[in-house]
């Protein structure tokens, strides 16, 4: 007689990831917020296509059956909402889940969320700032100024790129930027002495300078800093934005493509200027 030897069960292996958010913060009366948030993607058209979207009704504070309408309301503008900020709420099946545990980016850092910042004050400590990149983080932004979030946990030491961080706030990336690998500083400057990947991101609060070939997102002055710039030595961004306003590489091609750039508001629009 044959005995078959019993297959051996493979464990599930579960890792978090990475990735770029943004988030928005609608605002009582509705029907003006919508017009102002419709005014802005006129400007930026398909700036959150294909990009994770919170949505933090924590001020406006709307009811269950209105939340449905506004997610279906910005699903028709390509918004797409990843999850959804509100305290105390028990939302069904067929809304984005709750986020809880975020933390709010500002140019000094990466603040507790709500929940934590509830509880230290009742138990009559200072909230702590810190700059954590392996918790989630979510912050808040107006219209016409989406503000980038670092959401979920990265297992330490995987696949991270070399960097140092300087007193003067700025973030020194001392390696290239790998493919699928997103850097967020709400700090200050980026500088990346090596080259910047297609299908990676930099989000700086300030300036970002790349010695290399920039082929992936740079998107400088996050927070709302109008006077941020981009900087590369061989532009083959996929997209260059300063402060929410945006180029596309379509619109670079033959233009700045290949070359030596810098990028920065001029009046009410983003120019792409070669470096002489």
């Amino acid at each position: 007689m044959t005995f078959a030897a019993p297959l051996e069960a493979k464990s599930i292996r579960f890792r978090a990831r990475s990735f770029v958010a943004f988030t928005l913060t609608p605002e009582a009366p509705l029907g003006a917020w919508l017009e102002g948030l419709d005014h802005w993607i006129g400007n930026s058209p398909g700036y959150f296509s294909g990009r994770p979207v919170l949505l933090d009704l924590n001020t406006l504070k709307p009811q269950p059956s209105d939340i449905a309408a506004l997610v279906a309301e910005l699903a028709t503008r390509g918004i797409r909402i990843y999850a959804i900020e509100l305290e105390g709420a028990a939302l069904g099946a067929e809304l984005p889940p709750v986020l809880v545990g975020a933390k709010e980016a500002t140019t000094d850092g990466l603040l507790p969320g709500r929940k934590a910042r509830a509880d230290e004050k009742a138990e009559g400590k200072a909230p702590e700032v810190r700059a954590d990149a392996e918790r989630a983080g979510a912050g808040r932004a107006d219209v016409g100024r989406p503000q980038a979030d670092k959401v979920g946990a990265s297992k330490a030491g995987e696949s991270e790129p070399q960097v140092g961080h300087e007193a003067s706030g700025t973030l020194m990336i001392k390696s290239p930027i790998r493919s699928g690998q997103a850097i967020v500083h709400p700090h200050g400057d980026v500088i990346v002495l090596g080259s910047v990947a297609s299908g990676s991101e930099i989000i700086a609060a300030g300036s970002i300078h790349v010695y290399g070939t920039l082929r992936g997102r740079a998107s400088a002055g996050a927070l709302g800093n109008k006077g941020a710039r981009i900087f590369c030595r061989r532009n083959e961004a996929e997209l260059l934005a300063v402060d929410g306003w945006y180029v596309t590489a379509e619109e670079m091609e033959g233009v700045s493509r290949g070359k030596p750039i810098q990028a920065f508001l001029d009046g009410d629009g983003l120019r792409v200027a070669p470096l002489s």
